[in-house]
């Protein structure tokens, strides 16, 4: 049975205050964090809610990075928050699990995000070859060093 429209439900929500950023779960979801605290990363995914609107969801074309000088793509050759389904997952350092709160490094989420599914990051047995990204990408990579 196929459907055109799916229910996702939140498990939680970011809290940022001060520099600290924790994902605050609900209770019913206490029980799934068995064994969560053996992963040194997480796989955080949430709802873009902020960008929730018609409009938004109808962009399909931005310039990457919100920079012009970049060539015009398609929202599903970036990262942009813009796009048909407002998911969004970042991978982050997992500092502390206190009972219902886990504490991360940092995440690109504003604070009351939903936070949709949280997976164990766990490295591929086998890397990637030729690997290829636009110049956009990379000239980015080489601004940060």
């Amino acid at each position: 049975m196929t459907s055109d429209c799916f229910q996702v439900y939140p498990i939680g929500f970011i809290k940022k205050q001060d520099s600290q950023t924790i994902i605050t779960i609900r209770t019913a979801y206490k029980d799934a964090l068995l064994g969560l605290d053996q992963f040194s990363h997480i796989i955080v995914c949430y709802w873009f809610h902020q960008n929730d609107t018609p409009e938004k969801r109808n962009t399909v074309q931005v310039y990457p990075r919100r920079d012009k000088s970049n060539p015009l793509s398609g929202v599903f050759a970036t990262r942009a928050p813009l796009r048909p389904n407002l998911i969004a997952c970042s991978t982050c350092k997992l500092l502390a699990i206190d009972k219902l709160k886990i504490t991360v490094n940092e995440i690109d989420a504003f604070d009351k995000t939903p936070v949709i599914d949280i997976k164990p990051f766990i490295p591929s047995r086998r890397s990637l070859v030729d690997v290829k990204v636009p110049e956009w990408v990379q000239s980015k990579a080489s601004r940060k060093k």
